[in-house]
């Protein structure tokens, strides 16, 4: 496992707006500071949670300016950077790099749905074009391109290629490539953080996380402390919520804004359109399965 200085508990950070609909440094920097306190030792911006694709790329450099200082250095500030255009995309990370960033998350071009050769030549240009680290974002559900395992064992050899953030749901393909490299693994799905983490995984990049951070960084802990079986009922605990944040219908985004919203916590508040809000019928069963897993 690559030593990334990532952390191993990372939040998949929402990006706050006023009612108004502009962006919210201020809450950011409270949610930023309330996660990092409750146990994250990694945020991303503006990756699918943080609503990259309705942000503009001077939001995503002042998000990263304001994040890191509420950070204080207690965490590791990563932005998502990925575009369907490679020039965007090089501009984005160099941005980055200047706004302050430790680090940089890179999902292959969407919508063109280009070949291997040219994913590999897209990622490759991004990881060449500042010192920056990368954490390789491979989620075809959202981009329709997968970054294929073949593909990621060659992307391991660029020296700044350096982790990867995995909702490809191809657990197989996942341990071919981490036998096979240095690639620090991180779950981007909430209901994997044991499974990756016991097979040699560095950590999460979680969305649940933005409402219960210490829930999560309570299966690591437990694990390595030695007690797999506390472990493992810390991670069933998570399954109700996760289940309605993550696989009910509506997006990450929405829950968690959401519940966030409903418990008076930072980070509550608007989504951008397309998204709409969740309804009170949505935000209610939240609420109750919240309730459950605090209890």
């Amino acid at each position: 496992m690559s030593d990334t200085n990532f952390g191993r508990a990372l939040c998949a950070m929402v990006t706050p707006f006023t009612e108004g609909g502009a962006l919210d440094l201020e809450a950011a920097q409270k949610l930023a500071d309330r996660l990092v306190t409750e146990g994250c030792d990694g945020l991303v911006l503006s990756g699918t949670t943080g609503e990259s694709s309705t942000t503009t790329d001077a939001e995503k450099a002042d998000l990263v300016r304001a994040v890191r200082e509420a950070a204080g250095g207690r965490a590791a500030v990563l932005t998502g950077v990925g575009t369907a255009d490679t020039r965007h995309t090089l501009d984005l990370a160099r941005q980055a790099r200047q706004a302050g960033a430790d680090g940089l998350l890179a999902a292959p071009p969407y919508y063109s749905r280009p070949p291997q050769d040219a994913v590999e030549e897209h990622l490759r240009a991004l990881a060449d074009a500042t010192d920056l680290p990368v954490m390789l974002y491979d989620i075809p559900g959202r981009t329709g391109t997968r970054i294929e395992p073949d593909t990621m064992l060659r992307l391991a050899e660029h020296p700044r290629i350096v982790a990867v953030k995995d909702c490809a749901y191809d657990l197989l393909g996942t341990q071919k490539v981490m036998a096979a490299t240095d690639l620090a693994y991180y779950t981007g799905c909430d209901e994997y953080v044991l499974a990756l983490y016991a097979l040699g995984g560095a950590g999460y990049v979680s969305t649940v996380a933005n409402v219960v951070p210490g829930a999560f960084r309570a299966i690591i802990d437990a694990f390595d402390a030695g007690d797999t079986a506390l472990a493992a009922r810390h991670q069933q605990h998570t399954i109700p919520l996760t289940e309605l944040m993550m696989s009910a219908g509506l997006p990450g985004t929405v829950t968690a804004k959401a519940l966030l919203a409903d418990l008076g916590l930072p980070g509550g508040g608007p989504v951008r359109p397309p998204l709409r809000p969740a309804d009170r019928q949505a935000v209610d069963g939240l609420r109750a399965a919240y309730e459950v897993l605090l209890s």
